[in-house]
């Protein structure tokens, strides 16, 4: 049968955006016919990278423009950069998927399901761009989400921690307001797509709890306490509100996590 993590690695390496959905959607289409499985002796990972095009440029961000929602420039440089947090978390999911060994057969499931769902995304969001008359790739963007893959690729505990109930979870917390202001100014067609994601996003940041949560069990520790720790060692700072406490608690945070979200940790 097949090796998941080679087929996974394949996604993850692939730098052109179609044919990075093309290989998703084949592959977890693969899985779910029961084609694909994880290989016990499978070759070790290999230190993290991933296949991107050459546009768009990245570039620290503040270097990138601000731009007010009420103009077209700044509705359609918003959907720019969705897009581009959804193209890195396809590679986001294939990356669990190929670089931790030794999970259960449901991790892979649901790290599968999280590429397939991403690719799904930057496809509704790759359509809008094309309506508003640009493409993937016009306009710059920034690379913290995979910098912060690349700084936890060592740790299945410290991924999970800190890129899906973290930075992923950031846009459970702007979405809503996102949506509102565009609903304002009859965005009507980007309001659909961000319900779409933001709709789909509570299951992922809650796989993120889930696996988080099975890590520190594994290993004996303690689950809030290692988030906390994990947050100061790789991120300094204590993170900002406001929180979506419906969207988190529906993502697998407990009254007591928000609590101390809210109070800085």
């Amino acid at each position: 049968m097949p090796d998941l993590h080679a087929t996974a690695k394949q996604c993850l390496d692939c730098a052109d955006p179609q044919e990075k959905l093309r290989r998703t959607h084949a592959a977890w289409d693969a899985l779910l016919r029961g084609e694909l499985a994880p290989d016990a002796d499978a070759l070790p990972p290999q230190p993290i990278s991933a296949g991107r095009p050459e546009r768009p440029r990245l570039v620290h961000p503040r270097e990138l423009a601000q731009r007010g929602l009420g103009t077209p420039e700044g509705r359609v440089a918003l959907v720019h950069a969705v897009a581009h947090i959804e193209f890195n978390a396809i590679n986001l999911a294939w990356d669990a998927v190929y670089r931790f060994r030794g999970m259960p057969a449901q991790y892979y499931r649901d790290w599968a399901s999280v590429a397939h769902d991403e690719a799904r995304h930057f496809a509704l969001l790759s359509t809008r761009l094309k309506e508003l008359g640009h493409a993937y790739g016009d306009f710059d963007a920034h690379n913290g989400l995979w910098e912060m893959a690349e700084k936890t690729a060592h740790s299945d505990t410290a991924r999970m921690a800190l890129v899906p109930r973290v930075l992923e979870a950031r846009g459970l917390d702007v979405t809503p307001g996102m949506i509102e202001r565009l609903q304002r100014v009859g965005d009507d067609a980007t309001v659909v797509v961000l319900e779409v994601i933001l709709r789909e996003e509570v299951a992922h940041v809650a796989f993120g709890s889930r696996w988080f949560r099975w890590c520190c069990e594994r290993d004996g520790l303690e689950p809030r306490a290692t988030f906390r720790k994990l947050l100061q060692e790789y991120m300094g700072s204590n993170l900002r509100g406001p929180f979506n406490h419906e969207a988190r608690r529906e993502a697998g945070f407990d009254e007591a996590e928000l609590e101390a979200l809210e109070a800085g940790l």
